[in-house]
């Protein structure tokens, strides 16, 4: 693999504000942490969710997450560790492996299960929700899985190594880009000492989410488990760190939209989740 010369931003992005995640469970009774709540979904748009889940203790998270539904807003799973089977009813299936993504539009409806295939062990990862634009949350749905090597992966001369699960950094594309939202998002993996550069569009909203060690972003010290939300100001972002340190880097073009939810539902309208809730009750679903 190549190394990667980073163009450092002229001006970076600064941290606007830090988060503390909600300790909650979801599914069947999988324990996660709610990191991007609705309270933030105005601030961070197009994002409308985040979860951390992470735990070694089979009992947290193994009666995993049995049919949903979903409309108007994509999901994006990202598994650092562990092994999920999905299945939906417009017909997709496919095994989540380490360090796989699966990216799912649930467009006009879908009913779908995540259920863990490991008895023991770590599992470990992400859910990020990513809303859609008004006029494609009646698409129709779409699925497709990721697996490891899928991922572009580039080191910089510093030796941080940056996963592109989507957009483009340093002049890397990743596994998926959308129109309308222009989602980026990396998973980021610093080296005791490095510094780490990106470009940040200056229409997007973004932040970033340590899950090992810390970095530093201006004056700002983002430890494990907190949440960044980076300024609008500036054309990227550089951060350091003292110590071996994880995170995810994800931005987005806002769609300055109203945004009305329901549960697994998110529409424009209260009358459209209206129609969602008795579409889905009398199986209007894909």
């Amino acid at each position: 693999m190549n190394s990667i010369t980073e163009i450092p931003p002229r001006l970076s992005r600064v941290i606007e504000r830090l988060i503390t995640g909600v300790a909650t469970s979801d599914g069947a009774g999988v324990k996660l942490t709610r990191v991007l709540t609705g309270k933030l979904q105005q601030r961070l748009d197009p994002f409308l969710m985040l979860d951390a889940f992470g735990s070694d203790n089979p009992d947290d998270y193994i009666a995993g997450f049995p049919d949903h539904p979903h409309r108007g807003f994509e999901t994006v799973t990202y598994m650092l560790s562990g092994r999920m089977r999905h299945r939906d009813s417009a017909g997709h299936e496919g095994l989540l492996e380490s360090g796989g993504v699966q990216w799912m539009t649930a467009g006009r409806g879908v009913i779908h299960s995540e259920l863990p295939e490991q008895q023991d062990g770590v599992m470990e990862g992400f859910q990020l929700w990513l809303n859609l634009p008004a006029e494609r949350k009646m698409c129709e749905p779409w699925y497709r899985d990721f697996p490891d090597a899928a991922l572009p992966e580039y080191v910089t001369g510093g030796g941080v190594t940056v996963r592109v699960i989507a957009g483009s950094s340093n002049g890397v594309a990743g596994a998926v880009s959308r129109e309308r939202t222009e989602p980026l998002y990396l998973d980021v993996h610093l080296p005791a000492g490095a510094t780490f550069s990106t470009a940040l569009a200056k229409t997007h909203n973004a932040f970033i989410y340590v899950y090992r060690g810390a970095v530093q972003v201006g004056d700002t010290q983002v430890e494990a488990g907190r949440m960044g939300i980076l300024s609008n100001t500036g054309d990227g972002v550089t951060m350091t760190t003292s110590v071996a340190a994880r995170l995810i880097l994800i931005a987005g073009k806002p769609l300055n939209q109203p945004i009305v939810q329901h549960g697994p539902f998110v529409m424009n309208t209260q009358q459209e989740i209206h129609q969602a809730l008795d579409d889905f009750n009398n199986g209007r679903f894909a």
